[in-house]
């Protein structure tokens, strides 16, 4: 009996030692080159819009797409935070876990992240919307929306002249008020004013980024009051916009949704396949930057600094792909675009700034800070 229970003892360590080899660990467990997680606000990676191009982002450095995302899990991966209180404890978690890039994405984490960051000065961090948090451990991207929202106005604008449309009115839905909604929504407007010096543009904000509903039900009395298009700045709330133009149309109605940060023409495809609600959509390549970030933690150059992504680096942009811009209103926006590149049109991003040029409303909803 003896022998037999140390023959099973010395088994036991035998297997043991095998498992517990470098070469078995190392193949069994072998580290990402680099790990990533993003860290999102309650309408999470599924909004269509930034969260999703942040995603998208992160898809294409490791080589994966939306449909196969092999590897999730020890690569990369995302947590949702369904409330702000959660936003600290989300970041401290990723912090311990030690991934080697942590993204954040929103202004509505600086405050947060201003405060992690601080504590772990070893750990890298990115955050998108932000040139405030200013620390050697904290990559800040951001974009020029203004320059882009400039371009969808004057698509809109152009839109309704094609249409003959006398005294068009145009709508701007922003989610949380700020600094950085403020420039979608003065660059549109910029754009309109360039078409139509005298547009009359209306303005709300739902002060919430996953509130659709509010954003819709809003759509629906300003198109039935005669609003033509509506630009929405407001992440997953938008999608209520869309919902209702794509309604409108599908009934014969004269109306368009404007998409943002990731082109949004299949969410508005209405019955029997008709084309898009969404006339066009403001591209904000969040990806680039998310694949930016990446690159330089990859390469061993990351540093705290603060990238502005604009229209000469492909950073916003605008969809082509509704066939409703026809290749007479592409042209036009396309020398307004060049003309934005080469400064001889100069695109104001604050609404001090807006207020200033001629004509320009001083009744908008839009905030600076």
């Amino acid at each position: 009996m003896k022998k037999a229970l140390i023959a099973v003892i010395l088994a036991v360590f035998v297997i043991l030692a095998v498992f517990a080899s470098p070469g078995r660990d190392a193949s069994r467990a072998a580290r990402p080159e680099v790990t990533v997680r993003l860290l999102t606000d309650a309408t999470g990676i599924d909004d269509k819009s930034f969260n999703a191009a942040a995603w998208r982002g992160i898809l294409e450095f490791y080589g994966d797409t939306w449909e196969n995302q092999s590897q999730r899990g020890p690569a990369y991966d995302v947590v949702t935070a369904q409330t702000q209180d959660m936003y600290i404890p989300n970041l401290m978690q990723a912090t311990d876990e030690a991934y080697d890039l942590i993204i954040t994405t929103g202004f509505t984490f600086a405050d947060a992240l201003t405060e992690v960051a601080s504590k772990n000065p070893n750990q890298k961090y990115m955050i998108v919307d932000v040139d405030w948090v200013v620390a050697p451990n904290v990559m800040q991207i951001m974009f020029s929306e203004h320059q882009g929202s400039y371009l969808v106005g004057v698509a809109a604008a152009l839109k309704a002249k094609a249409d003959g449309i006398a005294n068009p009115r145009f709508g701007f839905i922003g989610g949380v008020p700020g600094s950085t909604i403020t420039k979608f929504e003065v660059g549109y407007v910029q754009g309109i004013l360039s078409i139509f010096p005298n547009a009359q543009v209306v303005d709300y904000y739902t002060n919430d980024w996953g509130a659709p509903e509010r954003a819709k039900t809003q759509a629906k009395n300003w198109y039935d009051s005669g609003v033509y298009a509506i630009y929405s700045a407001a992440g997953g709330s938008g999608n209520g916009t869309i919902a209702q133009a794509r309604e409108y149309r599908s009934l014969g109605q004269n109306v368009w949704a404007i998409g943002v940060d990731s082109d949004q023409h299949d969410d508005g495809i209405y019955a029997n396949n008709q084309p898009s609600a969404v006339l066009t959509s403001m591209l904000k390549m969040v990806e680039t930057g998310t694949i930016y970030a990446l690159d330089a933690v990859k390469n061993n150059t990351f540093k705290g600094e603060t990238l502005t992504l604009d229209l000469e680096a492909d950073g916003v942009g605008y969809s082509q792909k509704n066939s409703a811009l026809t290749p007479d209103i592409v042209n036009e926006i396309e020398a307004v675009k060049a003309k934005i590149i080469s400064g001889e049109i100069q695109v104001a991003a604050t609404y001090a700034e807006a207020k200033k040029l001629p004509g320009f409303p001083q009744n908008l909803s839009a905030m600076d800070n």
